[in-house]
């Protein structure tokens, strides 16, 4: 049975690639096949073989299978705003039949999934849905980024609430360090730990995007499996 976890964040860039990165290689240790998706992106840069997001080619090369671009990034946008509005723009109505079934090729070939979503829980996917539906559709698992900055309590605690409203199960947080001058960090994350109620898998220091030691992957993957 294929393991599925979606990263979500408190907002943009507070980390979810170099989450999804860690996580990869801490399953990679465990000796699973591990594959990933990025099923909306925007940002993307032309190349001659398309558009091309950064954070969905850096997990195409942490996976351990090859994948067309285009079942790992289904839709890709070149303008860095909110996807929805990229696709309206573009006159494309993206559509969760697209994703789950781009999902469930990967998932066939893998033993984890880690899908990374656009930004935070609720940015919106379409006219109806959010990335919440995403992950709901694939019916996965919830890791939450952190980002550490003045406000991420209320964005953390505000995001676990419809996580769980929207009955779905939140497995682990990890806590990234993405301002070094917010004052009281170790508080914060005294805070986050008390309230969130969910397993913290980790920290990361500010500037620290290289692999953890395998003691430290082998705890995160054993605290999810």
């Amino acid at each position: 049975m294929t393991h599925g976890f979606f990263i979500t964040g408190t907002d943009t860039d507070v980390g979810k690639t170099v989450v999804a990165l860690k996580l990869m290689s801490a399953f990679q240790q465990k000796g699973l096949t591990v594959a990933a998706m990025k099923p909306v992106s925007a940002g993307c840069k032309k190349t001659e073989k398309g558009l091309r997001n950064d954070d969905a080619l850096q997990l195409m090369q942490q996976a351990c299978i090859e994948l067309p671009y285009d079942v790992v990034n289904p839709y890709a946008f070149e303008p860095a705003i909110a996807p929805h509005i990229a696709a309206a723009e573009k006159n494309v109505e993206m559509n969760m039949d697209t994703i789950v079934q781009a999902y469930r090729t990967i998932a066939r070939q893998a033993d984890v999934v880690i899908v990374e979503g656009a930004g935070g829980w609720l940015v919106p996917f379409n006219a109806t849905q959010t990335m919440a539906d995403v992950a709901i559709a694939l019916k996965l698992d919830i890791i939450l980024v952190v980002g550490l900055k003045l406000g991420c309590i209320s964005h953390a605690l505000l995001t676990r609430q419809s996580i769980m409203q929207q009955k779905q199960n939140l497995a682990g947080w990890v806590s990234n360090h993405i301002q070094p001058t917010t004052l009281r960090m170790e508080k914060t994350e005294e805070t986050l730990r008390a309230r969130l109620q969910a397993p913290r898998l980790g920290t990361i220091l500010f500037g620290d995007h290289k692999t953890p030691d395998k003691q430290t992957l082998s705890l995160m993957a054993d605290a999810l499996l």
